[in-house]
């Protein structure tokens, strides 16, 4: 049997990669349907090799008949839409911040806690967590199984890619700008990209940190365990695809680092690329257009009783975002429909 899809925004850098990822894993589709705002209705998109899709307004769209919709079009497009979508049967699956922390929704990413989704029918919404998050919790769950999980402190890397297009045009014309003397023009970012890092990610909150911060011990601690303490600092980086966390872990119970890599080494999701020499290790612009998780870096933190230090890159468009959302899919059409 085959399924009727919409992904809703289509056009933007992660609903391309849905359409991708779509085609490239065989989803069992009869239908897939492009939905973006009424300014891009009747472009065309790409879905695979060989079929272009059009694309249809999303306001005009009637969901009564289509099984799943993949939204990536930020929280107000799902606060307006994936209500009416999930009214008329429709099982959504949103990739933006607005319903992650609704109690009645799974936080869903499928390597690691797939057995949220029981209650998906409820308000037949899921939704898929954050960039940053998805990548450390995936490599955090084998580790957390073997021995308790009790701190995280995490340093993000994280690329342009996850601010949208117009955050990666930004930096492509200000490194442009740069060899060319051009004014440094700051739109996207608070400040100048190029060359630079910046340790603010989303607005800051009263206790000084980041929203981005909050929501990676937020959604941790509802993805894999509420008891894990989070103490996140997350940096854009002049990347333009592949977010890096230096991951430092504290556990309840010792954890050699071959322990540590032999369970990484055989968990899903995970590619483990950990030799101590030259090249030894994986970093953002390597992952970028691939589907893993890779863990590098695996090394002992003796500055604790239980301590371990590891390198986590992925490529935050596929597994950080539309991936895991086309794995959600996949286990609703396992399971769920």
């Amino acid at each position: 049997m085959g399924y009727k899809l919409a992904v809703v925004g289509a056009t933007g850098n992660v609903g391309r990669e849905i359409l991708q990822s779509l085609s490239e894993r065989e989803f069992p589709a009869d239908e897939v349907v492009a939905l973006a705002s009424s300014a891009s209705l009747g472009k065309e998109v790409s879905f695979g090799e060989r079929r272009i899709l059009k694309v249809a307004n999303l306001e005009h769209y009637d969901f009564e008949g289509t099984d799943m919709a993949l939204f990536s079009a930020g929280a107000a497009v799902a606060d307006s839409h994936g209500p009416r979508a999930a009214a008329a049967g429709c099982m959504v699956i949103d990739n933006s911040s607005r319903f992650r922390m609704d109690e009645d929704v799974p936080l869903v990413v499928p390597e690691v806690n797939p057995e949220a989704m029981a209650g998906c029918r409820e308000r037949n919404i899921i939704a898929n967590p954050n960039c940053s998050t998805i990548q450390m919790v995936v490599a955090l769950k084998p580790l957390h199984d073997l021995a308790t999980i009790r701190r995280v402190v995490v340093a993000t890397y994280q690329s342009v890619s996850g601010a949208g297009k117009a955050a990666m045009d930004e930096l492509f014309n200000q490194t442009r700008g740069v060899f060319v003397n051009d004014p440094m023009v700051k739109e996207q970012f608070t400040k100048q990209i190029a060359f630079n890092v910046i340790p603010h990610i989303d607005t800051f909150m009263e206790d000084g940190a980041t929203k981005e911060e909050w929501k990676i011990r937020a959604e941790t601690q509802k993805i894999l365990d509420p008891a894990i303490e989070v103490q996140a600092t997350c940096v854009r980086v002049p990347v333009f695809i592949g977010h890096g966390e230096a991951v430092n872990v504290e556990f309840e119970s010792p954890l050699s680092a071959e322990e540590a890599r032999e369970a990484l080494d055989h968990a899903p999701g995970i590619v483990v690329v950990d030799r101590r020499a030259d090249e030894g290790y994986v970093t953002p612009e390597e992952c970028a257009g691939e589907d893993a998780v890779y863990v590098s870096r695996i090394r002992i933190d003796d500055t604790v009783a239980y301590g371990l230090s590891l390198w986590v890159v992925s490529d935050n468009l596929r597994k950080g975002a539309a991936l895991n959302a086309v794995q959600i899919a996949e286990e609703l059409a396992r399971g769920y429909l």
